[in-house]
């Protein structure tokens, strides 16, 4: 099932997108699950089931797509997972996870335009795999993790290089609002047989600028979520964005920096498409 966060008629709700349509579920179950993570804390897949029966149909082509989960408790970002992302960096064997954070208003969904700030023109592209937490949960055990995940979306990790390394610490280069690109759907588990075998890839203006299966993840989502659930609390929305491979705009020569006018998309095999636009800040 691919589920989805939009804005509709002037509301924002949540549903399922069946093939060129999209079944209201949230406004025909606005008591029980007005968001999709409020369906995510207590699912129910007998409500869910009859309200795709009686929810309202639209054409796609009528959405606007928001981020797949708009409201996250906690956005955990992995750096430097993938062999060939940290060897372009020159950053040593980690025997742990790299974890930052991202703010959950820092998002923009499928067909926004990701934004460039005034105050930096080193604007780059990280596509990602992005899990969703459906069952919470503290110390999970690698082998039970599977069974804490709602399902997978595409992500462009988007950072503003220059403010990431003005410190050793990433927050302010990963934060800037609408960089984070989410959507645009999240995909059950039960669509996917085999996600290490999948092809993630990245493209600038139609070049594919980065290309990985997710066999090649240095620590495995499975990891992930053991190492994440112990030192945080991990509940229903809680989004893992996995990492980004080699390839990055800025380890490039020249350095390939987004700007006005470029089309970003991230593919993921039998999860999706996520396209952005870029745009520069608005004059103030």
């Amino acid at each position: 099932m691919r589920l989805a966060s939009v804005a509709l008629d002037g509301r924002v709700t949540w549903g399922i997108v069946d093939g060129h349509q999209f079944i209201d579920v949230g406004s025909a179950s606005a008591d029980r699950f007005p968001t999709l993570k409020r369906y995510l804390m207590a699912p129910d897949s007998g409500a869910l089931a009859a309200a795709a029966r009686s929810g309202v149909r639209y054409p796609v082509s009528v959405l606007t797509w928001l981020p797949v989960i708009p409201d996250p408790g906690k956005i955990l970002c992995i750096g430097l997972n993938y062999e060939s992302h940290r060897l372009e960096t020159g950053r040593p064997v980690a025997e742990h996870p790299a974890v930052f954070t991202r703010f959950a208003d820092s998002q923009l969904g499928h067909r926004a335009d990701i934004v460039r700030p005034k105050v930096s023109q080193q604007l780059d592209y990280e596509g990602e795999l992005a899990v969703v937490i459906g069952r919470p949960g503290r110390y999970i055990r690698e082998h039970d993790a599977p069974n804490h995940i709602a399902g997978y979306a595409c992500y462009n990790d988007a950072t503003v290089r220059d403010w990431q390394r003005h410190t050793h610490q990433f927050t302010p280069g990963k934060n800037f609002p609408r960089t984070g690109s989410f959507g645009p759907c999240l995909v059950t588990p039960d669509e996917i047989s085999n996600l290490t075998a999948l092809t993630l890839r990245t493209r600038v203006n139609g070049e594919t600028v980065q290309k990985a299966t997710f066999d090649q993840l240095t620590f495995s989502i499975a990891r992930l979520i053991e190492y994440c659930s112990s030192f945080t609390p991990l509940s229903p929305g809680d989004v893992i964005a996995t990492g980004t491979p080699g390839g990055v705009g800025f380890k490039r020569s020249p350095p390939l920096w987004l700007k006005p006018g470029d089309l970003v998309e991230v593919e993921i095999d039998h999860v999706g498409l996520l396209s952005n636009g870029v745009a520069d800040e608005a004059a103030t």
